[in-house]
């Protein structure tokens, strides 16, 4: 066992209980349980709707899909259309834009907050460009107020990647409702856990209906009586059984994931609070640190993870940093995928460009890591954190 790891189980009796009784049902695929986790996940942020699948990145891939077949053309995408994204994120944020034949235009994060560097937006916006990704990154909003206020009065909509992310907030909005839909990801080290599983948020019922059609196969059995996508089903079930309106998938979640589901949102509240605690420990012995920086806060961060970057004038190098870490059992990580441009064999694949330069993407790449937090105290692992540095 790690002395500080990246995570650890936010599980007690309660999820066992309920994994208990899912079982003893003998009803695991998608059912009521499911169903109540969405309806608590879209109250508890403050959404309309809300849609579970069995993670965050097929919750990313349903955000783009649905946007291809919605009947609102402020919102149609249609292949080589240009999609700002920021150059620093996970791969499946990125993987769907090329699926769907999407123009990528990554921009440079800014390398206090590890977000899109918002002068170097408003510099890519062309009359091009359809929609903003944005990704808030370790627990870390974008500032939307800004965003918007680039966007102005230009046809772009805004996406959020809000997998690393549940439960910030600015100025008391969650994150993940700034955009026409944000998704979430509930794995096992982000700030709940259904075993795998992720959800869409959107205040628009046609893309909800959309969702609701893609999510299995394409069919209609899971829509409304009147809906957005058929208009108005059968009343017999029988010919509604097999009926396929859309291109669809089967990234179903499974009804232990909902049962876990509703079980861990009860305790959000809290595990964000712990965490931010933390944070606060965190940053009272790291802001001033003579060789490495540490992210700085936009509205509150829900802290996912605390990164480290070395400063130019660092007498040691990440190398060094990452032994004496790993030598110490505190386990890190890089952050996320760095540069995601230096992955030059998976690009080969997209339809890309790239906005100005990307200093700050390349030295976080170079010089960045990323060490855990939790929903329990850990005061004493940040405290080993510290004392851990001061020998190199």
């Amino acid at each position: 066992m790690s002395n500080y790891s990246l995570a650890s189980s936010t599980w007690d009796e309660k999820e066992y209980a309920a994994i208990q009784k899912v079982i003893d049902s003998d009803m695991f695929t998608m059912g009521k349980h499911v169903a109540q986790y969405e309806k608590e996940f879209a109250q508890f942020f403050g959404s309309k709707y809300a849609l579970m699948v069995s993670s965050g990145s097929t919750a990313n891939l349903l955000m783009i899909a649905s946007l291809f077949f919605t009947k609102n053309e402020s919102l149609k995408l249609k292949r080589g259309d240009e999609i700002i994204v920021p150059a620093v994120s996970w791969s499946t944020t990125y993987f769907p834009l090329q699926q769907y034949g999407l123009k990528v235009k990554f921009v440079d994060i800014n390398r206090e907050t590890l977000n899109l560097d918002l002068d170097k937006l408003e510099a890519a916006i062309t009359d091009k460009t359809r929609a903003i990704l944005s990704v808030n990154l370790l627990g870390n909003p974008n500032d939307f107020n800004r965003i918007n206020d680039i966007i102005n009065e230009r046809n772009i909509f805004v996406l959020e990647d809000n997998c690393e992310s549940m439960g910030a907030t600015l100025n008391n909005k969650q994150a993940g409702t700034f955009g026409i839909m944000g998704t979430f990801s509930s794995f096992f080290s982000h700030h709940i856990a259904t075993m795998e599983g992720g959800c869409i948020i959107t205040d628009n019922e046609e893309l909800y209906h959309i969702l609701l059609c893609i999510r299995a196969h394409g069919w209609t059995r899971n829509l409304p009586k009147f809906n957005h996508v058929s208009g108005e089903k059968s009343d017999d079930p029988f010919e509604e059984s097999f009926k396929f309106m859309l291109p669809g998938y089967n990234v179903r979640p499974l009804e232990m994931s909902g049962a876990l589901g509703i079980e861990q949102l009860k305790k959000l509240p809290s595990f964000i609070k712990i965490r931010q605690k933390n944070a606060k420990l965190f940053q009272s012995l790291f802001n001033d640190h003579p060789h490495l920086e540490i992210q700085k806060e936009t509205g509150k961060s829900s802290w996912f993870g605390f990164s480290l970057v070395l400063k130019e004038t660092a007498p040691y190098s990440r190398a060094d940093l990452v032994k004496v870490l790993t030598d110490n059992n505190i386990e890190c990580r890089p952050i996320v995928t760095g540069n995601f441009l230096k992955n030059k064999e998976v690009l080969e694949y997209f339809d890309y460009e790239v906005a100005g330069t990307l200093e700050a993407s390349e030295y976080i790449d170079a010089h960045g890591l990323f060490v855990g937090n939790q929903q329990n105290d850990i005061t004493k692992e940040i405290n080993m954190l510290f004392d851990v540095l001061k020998q190199i």
